[in-house]
């Protein structure tokens, strides 16, 4: 692929600052002629858990960091036949498991506003990279908060569609009921654009749908759902340091602000609302996330898959040493608290409760966003406060992006502030973060929650609060593609 006069400079410089991409590798782009898209020639970069057939498949593992794919996940084939070519993979936290990329086993990333900062993650590659302009758009996956927090964090638009609405197909899977493939661009209409492209019904991936006719129009009205609220629900029932995690920076307690203001500016009616059972939203998501994982993970043995040991005395010591030295400490937690809710006993106390939580928060959206029924269709007007809204809009994390060491967020800290986020996935509902501000040179975003297959009246309400209020950019970044 011919990429433009001064780019590769400027992707040397970027990328010795960020360390987005595992793989830069454009001499293996291919673009069609014949395609007749709004991405038609558009370079873009896909998170290394997504199959791109030739490229890197590492999962930000040691483990696998050799392996190739064999194969191409829809979501790309559909891009690369609209015209897009893939240019290069980007970093992430080992299998997306994380929130700041430094849980890769490959390499470090760094946020393009401040190299001493995390870039969020999982997908903190794609976001880096999107943010420092490398690339107009990449491809990230979201199980908690995985696109829309390092989006928040870097500055970009970060979509997460309904569960279903985008094939998983490619995607290696970290928690299967959870894991969404999705966009971070540049723009609103960037991620429109892309989303249009690749979502619908796949017969590789028997999840995947197309969007139900029928959703209801965009209307006026905006749910907000109150950070006091939420920190005071905590307070009464958990312990100080997860109290502590869910309240608001006053950097982005001020960005929130801004941006209810400026969305009533914009014609907007907001309606305060609260949904209680979201206090439940962790500890629901970390126990059913972890048991997906340690069944998905069982693959990776060092037989079928994975980098194997110099030796080995049995098969038992084959697999014990491959994930030894291939895993990282996260993932190998995670694979243990997934094993231990699943254990014989243990399964109606944890992981069959967490379930019930799950539909529980998917009710409590229904309260406001209106009932879903069976083909995803939201339907206005059930009664109640706040029924009948457009969107819900909430932080996306806590804090802006964090430093390491002294300056940064313990491990624990990083997954109760899960909580703005995991709940979308619980109910499987589509989400879209977005930059309002930069607050003491970080930017700081919000997200807007949708009914099911509501991904296009989210695209509206933050497409005309971008041309109102255009996106920030990191100092030095250049656009070379619109």
């Amino acid at each position: 692929m011919t990429l433009p006069e001064g780019y590769e400079q400027y992707f040397k410089e970027w990328e010795d600052k960020t360390g987005a991409f595992i793989e830069f590798a454009p001499d293996k782009a291919v673009l069609r002629a014949d395609a007749a898209s709004p991405l038609s020639g558009l370079p873009f970069a896909v998170k290394d858990n997504i199959a791109v057939k030739g490229f890197s498949l590492s999962c930000g593992s040691k483990l696998l960091a050799e392996l190739k794919a064999p194969y191409t996940a829809t979501a790309v084939r559909k891009l690369e036949e609209s015209g897009a070519a893939v240019i290069g993979k980007t970093n992430l936290d080992e299998f997306g498991m994380g929130s700041s990329t430094d849980n890769s086993g490959i390499k470090r990333t760094n946020n393009p506003w401040d190299a001493g900062r995390v870039p969020g993650g999982s997908s903190g590659g794609s976001a880096a990279a999107v943010a420092a302009g490398l690339v107009p758009f990449a491809l990230g996956s979201d199980t908690g908060g995985s696109i829309r927090q390092p989006a928040s964090f870097c500055g970009v638009a970060g979509l997460k569609p309904t569960w279903g609405a985008v094939s998983r197909y490619g995607l290696v899977a970290y928690a299967s009921s959870l894991d969404t493939v999705g966009v971070l661009a540049g723009s609103v209409a960037m991620t429109r654009s892309v989303f249009n492209c690749v979502k619908g019904a796949d017969p590789l991936d028997q999840t995947s749908r197309n969007a139900p006719p029928g959703n209801a129009p965009p209307e006026r009205v905006i749910g907000v759902l109150s950070p006091a609220a939420i920190a005071r629900a905590i307070a009464d029932d958990f312990p100080d340091e997860v109290a502590k995690a869910a309240v608001l920076e006053r950097e982005v307690e001020d960005a929130f602000d801004l941006a209810k203001e400026n969305l009533k500016k914009l014609g907007y009616e907001l309606v305060e609302v609260e949904i209680t059972s979201l206090k439940y939203g962790v500890p629901a998501y970390y126990t059913i996330a972890t048991a997906e994982a340690s069944a998905n993970l069982a693959r990776f043995d060092g037989i079928r898959y994975g980098k194997r040991p110099d030796w080995a005395e049995n098969p038992d010591e084959l697999v014990d040493k491959s994930r030894d030295s291939g895993f990282g400490s996260e993932v190998k937690l995670r694979i243990l608290l997934g094993t231990f809710v699943l254990r014989s006993g243990f399964q109606d106390r944890y992981y069959l409760r967490a379930q019930r939580i799950r539909a529980g928060i998917r009710r409590s959206f229904e309260k406001y966003l209106g009932p879903f029924d069976n083909a995803g269709n939201g339907a206005a007007g059930n009664g109640g406060s706040g029924a009948g809204c457009a969107a819900i809009l909430m932080p996306v994390f806590p804090t802006r992006a964090f430093g390491r060491g002294g300056m940064g967020l313990s491990p624990f800290a990083q997954k109760a502030a899960d909580l703005y986020t995991c709940c979308a996935n619980l109910a499987g509902l589509p989400a879209l973060a977005f930059p309002v501000s930069a607050e003491g040179g970080l930017p700081v975003g919000v997200q807007l929650l949708g009914r099911p297959f509501g991904e296009e009246t989210l695209f509206s309400i933050a497409e005309r609060y971008e041309a109102a209020h255009p996106f920030p950019h990191p100092p030095g970044y250049k656009a070379f593609w619109k």
